[in-house]
């Protein structure tokens, strides 16, 4: 019998421990495990490799996100930085122009020095995408939202343009979580998220995940995760398997608060413009309707005026915290230009549009009049 979402995130995956009846997954906070011979063991020999809280982690980040598989990571970038190990020098990647500052900085000062090629282009338009295409592009790179300007890609037109060219297709599902998009069941071959932000929930663990289905690829991506090294403890394993119990109900939240603020703040004197793709003003919302089951908990807005409005609003809100990152129950709200873009070079954040007048909301799962009377007090 399949379930709904809501039921898998509180039990895909998840079965009594055996030798207890713990209904909750315990912590295996062990390094190494006992053999009974050399090599006879019971699938754990040393944390690294495997651990049992992980094991269950990962199989219920599979079943949300419609996969076979899943890895989890000591963060998103080096989740990130496992795909691109995939790869050979002379490689080529074609990504979004419009990426998180620490992938762009990624690829741009540790991948290219390996020697895989990078083209960043406006992946919403997904003849962009082909026309970047070489012979040896093997991987393409989307973020959908993107971070922090919020534009959609078509996932399922540009997975058949890089199909057709025999590249995969990665997509940073980080913004919407898998409770209102699947990435693999528009096309996409492999889906990543930071962990940190809307999976985890509650701002306490740095974490990613990689989601497939391909059983090759997995086999090269496990074999990776083992020998480069950079996995999660035990214990932040944990504390996402239990962060995900909630996973459904907080993205219902986020979505309602973000929905109003984001109405709120278009009717705004001293706001430029509003992003968010649930706003009807959203020139791509009717691909937001098609692609996703709902609109995400993020918006960004341009206040009237330059840096020095800016870090006066930002210095003024008191509900909302000022502070990088995003996903968690509590409302942040930062600068991109100075804050989490800043590894972006100045004359690329102009060229995308990443103004120094352009503000980020993470909507937590507050009271959405206290979170819209904070923001009038801070504009005022």
């Amino acid at each position: 019998m399949s379930h709904q979402f809501a039921t898998r995130a509180v039990h895909a995956g998840i079965e009594p421990e055996a030798t207890s009846g713990a209904v909750m997954t315990p912590i295996f906070q062990t390094s190494t495990y006992a053999q009974a011979s050399p090599g006879e063991h019971k699938g754990y020999e040393y944390s690294r490799t495997d651990n049992p809280t992980r094991t269950v982690l990962q199989a219920q980040l599979a079943d949300l996100e419609s996969a076979n598989h899943a890895l989890v990571f000591a963060s998103g970038l080096s989740s990130i930085d496992a795909v691109l190990n995939t790869l050979s020098a002379g490689d080529h990647i074609v990504a979004g122009d419009d990426l998180y500052g620490g992938t762009y900085r990624l690829f741009t000062k540790v991948a290219e020095r390996r020697g895989l090629q990078f083209s960043f282009v406006r992946a919403q338009d997904p003849q962009a995408v082909e026309a970047a295409m070489t012979d040896r592009t093997k991987l393409v790179w989307l973020e959908t939202p993107t971070n922090p300007l919020l534009n959609l890609v078509d996932i399922a037109a540009v997975s058949k343009i890089a199909h057709a060219k025999g590249a995969l297709v990665g997509v940073d599902n980080t913004f919407r979580s898998p409770y209102f998009q699947r990435p693999l069941e528009l096309g996409a071959d492999i889906v990543m998220h930071s962990m940190t932000k809307y999976l985890n929930g509650h701002s306490d663990v740095v974490m990613g995940a990689l989601m497939l289905r391909d059983q090759g690829l997995y086999e090269r991506l496990k074999f990776l995760q083992n020998s480069i090294g950079a996995v999660p403890g035990p214990f932040d394993c944990w504390l996402v398997l239990r962060g995900l119990k909630t996973l459904a109900l907080r993205m219902r939240q986020h979505a309602v608060g973000a929905q109003a603020v984001a109405e709120w703040l278009e009717q705004h004197p001293k706001v430029e413009r509003v992003l968010y793709p649930g706003l009807a003003s959203h020139p791509q919302h009717e691909l937001a309707k098609r692609q996703a089951d709902g609109f995400g908990g993020m918006i960004t807005f341009f206040i009237k005026g330059g840096l020095e409005e800016s870090r006066r609003f930002l210095s003024t809100v008191k509900l909302h915290t000022l502070a990088e990152s995003l996903g968690g129950v509590e409302s942040l709200i930062e600068h991109p230009a100075i804050m989490t873009h800043a590894s972006v070079p100045p004359e690329v954040r102009a060229q995308i549009g990443l103004t120094d007048n352009l503000i980020r909301v993470s909507v937590g799962i507050e009271a959405v009049e206290d979170l819209i009377a904070d923001l009038d007090q801070a504009l005022g």
